[in-house]
C-alpha cells in the first residue's frame, strides 16, 4: 500500500458532485427503511464490544492523555457507529485496526500533533509511528494511516476496504449524522449516553475553524468553505 502524502484543498466543483452523489445515496438509504427493507438491528454498547488487546489499550491512553474529553469522546462513538454500520453490512475486516483508527484518527486536531499539514495527514503519521514503534507490521500499520488520512475525504473513503470505510462512516456520522438510517435509533441512544458528547458541536467547529484560519488551503478548509460547519450544526444531535 502506498502512503497517501498530500491531501490538498479540493476544487469546490468536484466536492459538490460528490456531496450530491453522498446525499442522492443516503436518501435512497432512508427510502428503503422507510418500507422496511434493511431495518437495522439494535445493540448495546456492550453487543459492539472495544477491542481490549495490550495495542489497543495503549492507543486509547494515548488519545485520553493528549484530547480534551469531548474528543476523546468523539473518537469512541466513532468506533462504536462504525462498528454497528459494519456489523448491519456483515463486512469482514479487522476489528483491531479499525478500532487504532478510529480511536487515533484525531490526533492531528491534538495540541501535540497538531503541525503546519491537513490535521488528517498530521495524524495520520503520527499514528503509524506510534504504532510501528510497538511492533505492528507495516502493512497493517498502513492500512491504519490511510484510514485516518482519508476519513474525511468524501466520495473517496467510502470505496476503500471496509477498515477505511467505516472510520469515514463512523466519524461522518457522529459528526452530522452520516448514514444515521443504517443505525436504530436505540443503538445511537445507547452510545450517546455511554460516551456523552459534551458540547460537540460546538466544539468541533471552533476546532475547523481555527484549522481553517491557519491553513486555508487545507483539505477540510475546502469542505468548510461550502459549509460543513453549517452542516454539523444542523446535525441530529442536540449539542
Amino acid at each position: 500500500m502506498i502512503n497517501t502524502t498530500k491531501l490538498p484543498r479540493v476544487a469546490p466543483a468536484i466536492l459538490i458532485s460528490r456531496f450530491i452523489r453522498s446525499d442522492l445515496d443516503s436518501l435512497l438509504r432512508k427510502a428503503a427503511r422507510g418500507v422496511g427493507i434493511g431495518v437495522p438491528t439494535n445493540y448495546s454498547v456492550a453487543d459492539l464490544r472495544i477491542p481490549d488487546s495490550a495495542l489497543a489499550v495503549q492507543a486509547t491512553r494515548l488519545v485520553a492523555e493528549l484530547s480534551s474529553p469531548v474528543l476523546f469522546n468523539h473518537t469512541i462513538r466513532t468506533y462504536l457507529f462504525g462498528e454497528a454500520m459494519g456489523r448491519r453490512g456483515r463486512l469482514k475486516y479487522d476489528r483491531e485496526l479499525f478500532y487504532l483508527a478510529s480511536v487515533l484518527h484525531d490526533l492531528g486536531l491534538t495540541p501535540t500533533h497538531n503541525g503546519s499539514d491537513s490535521f488528517e495527514l498530521e495524524g495520520a503519521r503520527a499514528a503509524r509511528a506510534f504504532l510501528r514503534e510497538r511492533g505492528l507490521p507495516d502493512e497493517k500499520a498502513d492500512l491504519v494511516h490511510e484510514a485516518i488520512a482519508l476519513h474525511s475525504s468524501v466520495g473517496i473513503a467510502s470505496k476503500k476496504v471496509p477498515e477505511i470505510a467505516l472510520v469515514h462512516f463512523g466519524a461522518g456520522m457522529d459528526v452530522f449524522g452520516y448514514r444515521a438510517m443504517d443505525l436504530a435509533p436505540k443503538t445511537i441512544e445507547h452510545i450517546v449516553e455511554a460516551y456523552p458528547r459534551l458540547g460537540f458541536k460546538e466544539a468541533l467547529v471552533n476546532i475547523l475553524e481555527d484549522e481553517v484560519r491557519r491553513k486555508p488551503q487545507s483539505h477540510i478548509a475546502g469542505l468548510v468553505g461550502l459549509g460543513f460547519c453549517k452542516k454539523i450544526k444542523c446535525g441530529p444531535f442536540c449539542e
